[in-house]
């Protein structure tokens, strides 16, 4: 709870927390792992604003470590990341979630102040049942689907959770 209040803290627009710190608290907790013992590699924290310059990143990131700098905090506009990965420009940071690779990770979190609000484009059923399945943007093309078979090699998942499934519909 900590990172979503100091994020929301910072008053930026669309700001949520994502992907790895949502998804491996659940798993760990799932498989009945200690909380914490499959840290992310940082903690995503993702806005968006269509005019904000590049720096504005950096900047940020730099004030949440000068707060908190234990936590490896990562910080992105996703109005920017589009590009990067080569699609048409997000609406929102829904949008730009909906495109992450895998369900289980396409999830975001804010804290509002009085409540915890959950973001989950394609739902929460494959995070909740501790299974790994291409988004439908990611399974749309074999070499998205590659990207996918890759980061479940690369991010040995199987072996941290090994309750873990792996969706029939890999290439």
């Amino acid at each position: 709870m900590e990172p979503l209040r100091l994020v929301v803290r910072l008053g930026l627009p669309d700001v949520w927390i994502g992907a790895g710190l949502l998804r491996n608290t659940v798993w760990d907790a799932l498989s009945g792992l200690s909380p914490g013992s499959n840290p992310p590699g940082d903690i995503d924290v993702i806005w968006f604003d269509a005019l904000a310059p590049e720096a504005a990143d950096m900047a940020i990131e730099a004030r949440l470590h000068a707060v908190r700098p234990d936590l490896p905090w990562s910080v992105r506009n996703q109005a920017r990341m589009a590009v990067r990965n080569g699609d048409v420009p997000y609406a929102d940071a829904r949008d730009a979630v909906a495109h992450w690779p895998e369900t289980a990770t396409a999830i975001a979190a804010r804290w509002t102040g009085d409540a915890l609000e959950i973001m989950a484009p394609h739902g929460l059923d494959d995070l909740l049942a501790c299974r790994l399945r291409p988004t439908p943007h990611f399974a749309a093309s074999a070499a998205k689907r590659a990207i996918f078979a890759e980061r479940i090699r690369v991010k040995r998942w199987a072996a941290r959770w090994p309750g873990l499934s792996v969706a029939a519909e890999l290439p």
